[in-house]
C-alpha cells in the first residue's frame, strides 16, 4: 500500500495535516528529522505510518509508562502490531516480547529512556533489525527545557551504538535554545528540521488575577462548561485534595490525582479518567503529559505555572481532537514569590538565572494585555497574527485605557541615559530619585531622568516596563540588562503612541470571558447516544472510549449519519480496521435513530 492508502486503512485519515507528509518522506529517506508542532497536531502519525511502510522495528522513546501504554492500546485498535517493555511487565511477558522482536512480529516497541540506555538492552536491540529511533517529547533532552531528564541527555550515545540508524525527535515545545541543543545532544546528522504553527485555533486562553483562594472563579467558569471532561492543575498534593473534595461537595464528579498517592488509587483515578466515569481529574504536574485522552475540554491552572514552556505543555491536553476546548489560568503576586523561592536555593549557575527569567516571563505572560496565542508564539520563535476570538485580551480588550506615551519615553530615556547598562529595578530608582548609594556612585543623580517618575510607585513603573516589553521597545540581554529596539527608538521619537489598562496601573481586575458552546455544529442528542454505545463498546474491549472513536469522530456521525460502509469510510479517523471492529454497530444505531425521527 501506498501513503494515502495506508493512512486511510489504519488510521481513517483522507489527507494529511500540513507538514505531516513532508516529515513522512523524511524519514523514509532515512534522514534525522526534529519535528516541534503543538500537541494536538499529529506527530505520533508521522513516525507510525512511515514504520508499516519498511522493514524491521521502529524503536520509540517516551518518558511515561501511562503515555506509552494509551498508545500502544489505541495501535492496536488501529490493527497495528505493538508493544511496550517496561516495569509493568512480568519477566514472562518481557520475554514473549522479545521473541515477537526476533521474529519480526512487531513494528513498533515503546521503552523508556531508562530501559534504553541499560547495557544488555542495548546489546539485545544490536540484533534486531531497527529501521530508525523516535525520540518523544525530545525537549526532556535539554538542560535548558523545562522537563529535563538526565537519561534523556544520554541518548547520545544512540548515534555511537548506531551510527547508521537514523533518530526522529517529536516535540511540542522548543525555543531556539532548547532546538540547537537537541539537535546537538542527539548528534543528529543534517537534520530536517519542521517547526508548525504554535497558534492553537480551537484553544480560548483566558487568565484572570486570584481572587482569594480562587474557588469562587473555579466554579462560575466550571458552570460555563458543562459536564465535559477537563483537568484542573494546582501548586501541592494537599491543595489538589482539598479542591477535589470541594468540587464533590458541588455535584462535580471530581478525582484528586498526585506523586503521593497509593499507585492503586492513582491507577484507579486515571482508569476511571479515560474512561470517562469522572469528569474532572484535580492535580499536581504529575498528571497530564501522560495522558492521551482526546476529548479533554478544558484545563484551569489555581496558580502560576513556573514557564511558558510548562503552561503551554499542560494546555496543550485540551482540544487535542480539534474541537473546541478552553483555558483559565488563575494566579497572584504571591505564586511569583513562591515560584522564585525554590529557585534561591539553587546553585549559583546560568541555569538558576535562566530560571529566574522563566518565571518573570511567565508573569508578564499572565499579566499582559496583548493577544495571548501570539506573545506564546513569539517566545517559541514563531510569527503569528493576533488571534482576534480565541483569547480573553482580543474577546474583550478593556477600553479603559491610559496614554502613557509620555511615561514611556521618560522610561526609555532613563534606561539610554544610564547607558542601556543596568536591569530595570536600577533605572526605576533613578526616575524615582532613589538616594541608594550605588546611584550616588554613578553620579546619575545628576541626570535630568533623575527623579522625574516620583509619582509613580515602583510597582507602576515595572507594569509600564511590562508594556514595553510587550510591545517589543526592549530587550533583555545579558545579566538582566536592558536595552532600546528600533521600536522603542520611535516611541521616544513621539512616532508611536503608547496606552495600557488602566486596572495594570491601579486596581487588578478580572477579565471578562466569553461563553463557549463545545456542539454548536453537534446533533446534541444523536451524538449523546453514539458517546452511550461508544462507552458500552470500550467497556466490553477493556479500552478507553476515545480509542474506539474521538468525540470528533462521533461529531461528524451524528451530522452525516452514514448507512453505509462506504459513506461510513469518509468519516474522520474510521479506517477499515476500526471499521470491522465497531462500524456494523454504530451503523445499526444510525439506522434506528433515523428510522425514529
Amino acid at each position: 500500500m501506498n501513503k494515502l492508502e495506508i493512512l486511510q486503512h489504519y488510521f481513517g485519515h483522507q489527507s494529511f495535516r500540513n507538514q505531516q507528509e513532508e516529515v513522512i518522506d523524511a524519514i523514509l529517506e532515512h534522514q534525522d528529522v526534529l519535528m516541534i508542532l503543538p500537541t494536538g497536531g499529529g506527530k505520533s502519525l508521522c513516525y507510525q505510518l512511515p514504520s508499516l511502510m519498511m522493514d524491521g522495528v521502529t524503536v520509540v522513546v517516551s518518558p511515561l509508562l501511562a503515555l506509552m501504554h494509551d498508545q500502544v492500546v489505541a495501535l492496536r485498535e488501529n490493527g497495528i502490531s505493538s508493544a511496550m517493555l517496561s516495569s509493568m511487565q512480568s519477566i514472562e511477558e518481557s520475554k514473549e516480547i522479545e521473541e515477537a522482536l526476533y521474529n519480526n512480529q512487531i513494528k513498533l516497541l515503546y521503552v523508556a529512556p531508562e530501559r534504553l540506555m541499560n547495557e544488555y538492552f542495548l546489546t539485545f536491540l544490536m540484533d534486531l533489525n531497527i529501521n530508525f529511533f523516535v525520540i518523544d517529547e525530545a525537549h526532556c533532552v535539554s538542560e535548558w527545557g523545562h522537563e529535563f531528564r538526565e537519561h534523556y541527555r544520554m541518548l547520545s550515545q544512540l548515534k555511537i551504538s548506531f551510527p547508521t540508524t537514523a533518530i526522529s525527535a517529536f516535540t511540542a515545545t522548543a525555543t531556539s535554545l532548547v532546538r540547537e541543543d537537541i539537535v546537538s545532544s542527539l548528534q543528529l546528522q543534517n537534520p530536517k528540521i519542521v517547526t508548525g504553527s504554535l497558534f492553537r485555533p480551537n484553544l480560548t486562553i483566558t487568565a484572570q488575577h486570584r481572587q482569594s483562594d480562587g474557588r469562587r472563579q473555579l466554579i462560575n467558569f466550571l458552570k460555563e462548561q458543562g459536564s465535559v471532561a477537563g483537568i484542573i492543575y494546582t501548586f501541592s498534593r494537599k491543595q489538589s485534595e482539598s479542591v477535589a473534595n470541594y468540587l464533590k461537595k458541588q455535584g462535580y464528579k471530581a478525582e484528586a490525582f498526585h506523586a503521593g498517592l497509593a499507585t492503586n488509587i492513582k491507577k484507579r483515578v486515571y482508569s476511571d479518567f479515560v474512561a470517562d466515569n469522572i469528569d474532572i481529574v484535580v492535580a499536581t504536574i504529575a498528571f497530564g503529559m501522560g495522558i492521551d485522552k482526546s476529548n479533554i475540554r478544558f484545563v484551569v491552572h489555581m496558580s502560576m505555572p513556573k514557564t511558558l514552556e510548562n503552561y503551554y505543555q499542560e494546555i496543550g491536553r485540551a482540544g487535542r481532537d480539534g474541537l473546541e476546548a478552553t483555558t483559565l489560568l488563575l494566579f497572584s503576586a504571591q505564586d511569583i514569590v513562591q515560584q522564585k523561592s525554590f529557585i534561591d536555593d539553587l546553585p549559583d549557575t546560568p541555569y538558576k538565572q535562566n530560571a529566574y527569567e522563566k518565571i518573570n516571563t511567565i508573569s508578564r505572560f499572565a499579566d499582559s494585555e496583548s493577544c495571548r496565542h501570539q506573545q506564546i508564539a513569539t517566545y517559541f520563535g514563531d510569527s503569528i497574527e493576533p488571534c482576534k476570538d480565541r483569547c480573553d485580551n482580543c474577546i474583550n480588550p478593556d477600553k479603559n485605557s491610559i496614554d502613557i506615551t509620555k511615561e514611556a519615553q521618560q522610561l526609555l530615556s532613563a534606561i539610554y541615559r544610564t547607558n542601556q547598562s543596568f536591569g530595570i529595578h536600577y533605572v526605576v530608582d533613578v526616575l524615582r530619585g532613589s538616594q541608594e548609594q550605588r546611584i550616588l556612585n554613578n553620579s546619575h543623580n545628576t541626570l535630568s531622568v533623575y527623579g522625574i517618575g516620583k509619582e509613580y510607585s515602583k510597582a507602576q513603573w515595572l507594569s509600564i516596563s511590562d508594556k514595553l516589553l510587550e510591545l517589543g521597545a526592549v530587550s533583555i540581554g545579558e545579566y538582566k540588562v536592558y536595552s532600546i529596539t528600533p521600536r522603542g527608538v520611535d516611541i521616544l521619537k513621539g512616532k508611536e503612541r503608547v496606552t495600557i489598562r488602566e486596572d495594570r496601573l491601579i486596581l487588578k481586575k478580572a477579565t471578562k470571558k466569553k461563553k463557549v458552546s463545545y456542539f454548536d455544529d453537534y446533533e446534541v442528542e444523536i451524538f449523546d447516544r453514539l458517546r452511550e454505545l461508544r462507552k458500552e463498546i470500550a467497556l466490553e474491549n477493556k479500552v478507553p472510549p476515545y480509542v474506539v472513536f474521538s468525540d470528533k469522530t462521533l461529531k461528524e456521525l451524528s451530522v452525516t449519519m452514514p448507512t453505509d460502509k462506504d459513506s461510513m469510510l469518509e468519516v474522520h479517523g474510521i479506517g477499515e480496521v476500526k471499521f470491522e471492529r465497531y462500524g456494523e454497530q454504530f451503523l445499526k444505531l444510525i439506522k434506528k435513530i433515523k428510522n425514529n425521527q
